[in-house]
């Protein structure tokens, strides 16, 4: 029920960009003015509660609680885990915003007050950027992966998020209730990855051009989606530990090594001096920006971004909790927590200080007008920020290897949750069902592409957080019911075992 429900909601909502592109970019558009006007401040509340939440899992009673058998040993090598956490949850949203988020907010800063493109925008607009892409968007990732998890390794359930409410609402998991959060969980995989793939597509259009005088056009970004297809559903059908590991792998060793020519290439000591700063500054106001709204200005800078982040992490939530929980099997929660929240937050801040931090220190202090560059089109910025260092052919190729290989990694670790979301939880889903849902989300972002739809799927994805927002914090419920059961019977357990103990200790001494 849950697949075809999801496949007939998914091909009315594709139709409808298709026949009326123009009119599904209006509606969702003021469906998510709405949204973001009325429960602005439930997103930021919600994700500092997720926040919040987590480090509590980690750090307090539950932390040493094994996801999965007592004496049960992780799947994954701890370099191949982190490498599949980082590849499926933000690799390509990286590549693509390390150099332009910090730049827009420096032309643009989150407080009125602050000078455009001066000293102080430029501090605030790495500060921001650790923000948006630091603990906040990990944990909304670590509490969905923990839960699913949690009741897949340790209860024995299937891998849903519907029976993740078991404790709150018993058998109505199993009913019409139970299958249409299953199915929420899928629309909102499928509106969140086939949107990323369609702007990873026009990155990559942007680096063929730049690079080779590709110019863009139907069959070029047609030629992009079918070989990008081909490649991950071969990966796909390779299966977990063979393909979607590999890939992630090489994306890790892609990613180190273009991060490694830009600290050498670039201003060395200025990125590790922004590193440092930002570091502090944004531990310093965690709290106030992770709260900050401006009902007192009416400004839109926070529903522009912080907002709309929000909302994007927690659509692409399912999918990647999902595959989060998959490879993590043998984990404790404290050692789940501190390495899905804090080892990829701390990755992303050194990118963010290496790529934005170059990109502000050319706009300062070396004459590129950075600024304009982003303004003209985003997703070229990264190769005119090339432009200025040297080797800038060979820093743009590598960069478009890279993306290609995020995007590769993302769409295949997509149709496996996919699988798995419409295949009762199995945790080795059928070809047949990955091949269904690899085609269709390549076709979805190639048919939105080409009728310009694909700006009403980004928004509809965001609106879809709402409610989905409410399934998080009702499983964060439940989890919390589960787990403090868990330790009262612990407890328990070990109170009879000692007063075992005790009395054949006493009946020894008589």
């Amino acid at each position: 029920m849950v697949l075809r429900a999801s496949l007939f909601l998914t091909a009315l909502f594709v139709l409808w960009g298709i026949a009326a592109p123009a009119h599904l970019t209006d509606t969702t558009s003021a469906l998510l003015s709405y949204t973001i006007s009325r429960f602005g401040w439930f997103y930021l509340l919600s994700v500092f509660g997720f926040l919040v939440f987590s480090l509590y899992l980690a750090f307090g009673p539950f932390g040493h609680i094994r996801l999965g058998r007592e004496d049960e040993e992780p799947e994954f090598s701890r370099g191949s885990w982190f490498a599949m956490l980082f590849s499926a949850g933000m690799g390509i949203g990286l590549v693509f915003w390390g150099v332009a988020e910090p730049i827009s907010h420096f032309a643009t800063p989150a407080n009125a007050a602050v000078t455009p493109e001066s000293a102080e925008a430029a501090r605030a607009a790495m500060r921001y950027s650790f923000f948006h892409w630091g603990l906040h968007p990990w944990a909304v990732y670590s509490l969905m992966g923990l839960v699913l998890a949690y009741f897949k390794f340790n209860k024995g359930m299937p891998g849903l998020i519907s029976v993740t409410f078991r404790p709150l609402l018993g058998d109505k998991v199993d009913g019409p209730l139970g299958k249409a959060i299953d199915v929420l969980a899928v629309l909102a995989t499928v509106f969140g990855v086939a949107t990323s793939l369609g702007f990873g597509t026009l990155q990559i259009e942007s680096g063929l051009q730049k690079l080779f005088g590709i110019p863009p056009g139907f069959w070029l970004t047609a030629g992009i989606v079918v070989t990008a297809t081909v490649l991950f559903l071969l990966s796909s059908l390779t299966g977990l530990s063979r393909g979607i590991k590999w890939l992630s792998n090489l994306n890790i060793l892609l990613a180190l090594g273009l991060l490694l020519l830009i600290i050498g290439l670039g201003p060395t000591g200025f990125i590790f001096d922004t590193f440092t700063t930002t570091l502090g500054d944004y531990l310093g106001n965690l709290t106030s920006n992770s709260l900050r709204m401006s009902p007192f200005n009416q400004g839109t800078w926070i529903a522009g971004w912080t907002l709309f982040y929000w909302a994007w992490w927690v659509t692409w939530a399912p999918f990647v909790g999902m595959f989060i929980a998959r490879v993590s099997r043998g984990r404790t929660i404290r050692e789940f927590v501190v390495g899905v929240m804090l080892v990829p937050a701390l990755a992303s801040f050194i990118w963010f200080s290496a790529f934005g931090g170059t990109a502000i220190d050319l706009q300062l202090f070396a004459g590129a007008d950075m600024v304009s560059a982003v303004k003209a089109d985003v997703s070229t910025a990264l190769y005119v920020m090339f432009d200025h260092l040297p080797g800038s052919q060979a820093l743009s190729l590598l960069a478009m290897v890279l993306v290609v290989s995020f995007f590769v990694t993302s769409a295949d670790s997509a149709t496996f949750v996919l699988g798995m979301l419409t295949s009762k939880g199995s945790l080795n889903p059928g070809h047949r069902v990955k091949l269904i849902w690899g085609v269709l989300l390549s076709a979805i972002a190639l048919v939105l592409l080409s009728s310009g739809g694909l700006k009403g799927l980004q928004t509809m994805s965001i609106v879809a957080a709402l409610p989905f927002m409410l399934i998080m914090i009702g499983m964060a419920v439940s989890l919390y019911r589960a787990l403090s059961d868990e330790e009262h019977q612990s407890r328990l357990r070990e109170i009879r075992r000692l007063h075992k103990l005790q009395a054949l200790m006493d009946e020894r001494d008589r």
